[in-house]
């Protein structure tokens, strides 16, 4: 599964040993985790588990990316709680959600407004990571009055875009796949998270419920992934075919955090990191800046941020900057 993490770009690319991470990275923000209460509701015609860390104010309701879970949201979400009621979910074919599709943008769109419905919220404020910006695009522009404001944490890219396609075409093909070994147990499937995922994370904990929201169990102490791969397959293939997004259409304010990286630069591994390297420069980085200058012409009301670190963890290793950029576009756009 964790080769569709970030629609299949951002992938194992470090060589770098499970033994040899097992050491933390220092001078990072090491911050109160909290995991959100779980709970399930029934909505178009899919059952959707849901987080909700509780909270005073109106509704922030933060949603994942591609190959995730909405625990990887429980060292950021205590941020807000001062200020909102912060919820996220797992979108379907996800977590603990039902594996059920179709898997295009207008039904998971209807998925979040009938979350909002069942849950009692009027109005939100959304964030989306990854391929999460789909549906803070659509839901801003099919349910206008259902949205205060969207935060995109690195979900600016529209995968439906052709250019989109050269870019993933120009991935080496051994960065797919995953050694058998690593679902052998938690311990190695963890070093492997660590090594592949997150090596600049200062402490896993940080996101282990996270982990362990991705894979089951079974009997023997072996893991599988909770996502079939069938299922990745069909929501993968969905992001293909999505209309093109429409930000002109968009009136809610917004505010666009850009990770640096999408790829691990720094690896140890010199062979993969001149191909990291090289990558971002040829391919990444073009698609990156045309997809901030689609934002930046079309949604005249929305604000942009580049942020240090990777797309798959810069809200953790950044995340003082990551909440103050939030905390100021939310008291600069107040709303009733």
């Amino acid at each position: 599964m964790k080769q569709f993490r970030f629609l299949a770009l951002v992938l194992a690319l470090t060589t770098v040993s499970i033994s040899a991470c097992t050491a933390p990275v220092s001078g990072f923000d090491r911050s109160p985790r909290k995991e959100g209460l779980e709970g399930f509701v029934e909505t178009n015609d899919v059952r959707l588990q849901y987080l909700d860390w509780g909270g005073s104010g109106p509704a922030l309701i933060l949603i994942h990316g591609l190959g995730d879970n909405p625990h990887k949201y429980d060292d950021l979400a205590p941020a807000f709680t001062d200020r909102f009621r912060v919820i996220a979910y797992a979108r379907r074919g996800a977590g603990a959600s039902d594996k059920k599709g179709p898997y295009d943008i207008g039904t998971l769109t209807e998925d979040l407004r009938g979350l909002m419905d069942a849950l009692g919220i009027a109005k939100a404020d959304i964030v989306g990571q990854s391929s999460g910006g789909d549906e803070i695009t659509e839901m801003a522009i099919a349910h206008p009055d259902r949205v205060r404001r969207i935060v995109y944490l690195d979900g600016v890219y529209d995968y439906s875009d052709p250019e989109f396609r050269v870019v993933e075409k120009a991935l080496p093909s051994w960065v797919f796949g995953r050694p058998a070994s690593v679902m052998a147990s938690l311990d190695a499937f963890r070093w492997y998270e660590k090594a592949t995922w997150f090596s600049d994370l200062d402490d896993m904990q940080r996101v282990e419920a996270f982990l362990r929201g991705n894979v089951v169990t079974q009997s023997d102490g072996s893991l599988m992934d909770i996502t079939p791969k069938e299922v990745e397959d069909a929501r993968q293939a969905a992001f293909h075919t999505n209309k093109r997004r429409d930000y002109l259409r968009i009136r809610s304010p917004a505010l666009a955090l850009v990770s640096e990286h999408a790829l691990d630069v720094n690896s140890p591994d010199t062979q993969r990191r001149n191909d990291a390297i090289a990558w971002e420069q040829n391919y990444w980085r073009p698609f990156q800046t045309h997809s901030v200058e689609h934002l930046r012409r079309d949604l005249k009301n929305a604000e942009i941020v580049k942020i240090p670190g990777r797309h798959v963890s810069f809200w953790l290793t950044h995340r003082k900057q990551v909440v103050s950029e939030m905390n100021r576009f939310f008291a600069g756009h107040l709303s009733p």
